[in-house]
């Protein structure tokens, strides 16, 4: 995929060198841009789950990356740790919740 890319902007380059006044480099780009865009997004999904853990502490599943945490007892204090665990920050939690994401293949 790599390749080709370089190729067609080579070929554009060199037809673009040619006749300055109507290439259109920039919205030439763009439209690349979009179109590998595009393509890729076609190929993959975003796939969430949710995990609860009584306590203050709870870890995403292999495979997963963390995105946000809820705590119980009304507190709004937590943070994340090493990239795969919520943390609710206040005294005697009684569970801590996290949304846990990965983008797969279709």
């Amino acid at each position: 995929m790599k390749m080709r890319v370089a190729v067609l902007l080579a070929v554009v380059a060199m037809f673009c060198a040619a006749d300055a006044q109507t290439c259109d480099l920039d919205g030439l780009m763009s439209s690349l841009t979009e179109s590998v865009a595009s393509a890729v997004l076609q190929k993959v999904t975003l796939s969430c789950i949710d995990v609860t853990a009584r306590g203050s502490l709870v870890d995403c599943p292999a495979g997963y990356k963390l995105t946000g945490c809820s705590c119980g007892n009304a507190c709004g204090s937590w943070d994340i740790r090493n990239d795969q665990t919520c943390h609710c920050q206040c005294a005697n939690q009684d569970w801590t919740a996290a949304r846990c994401c990965k983008i797969a293949l279709k």
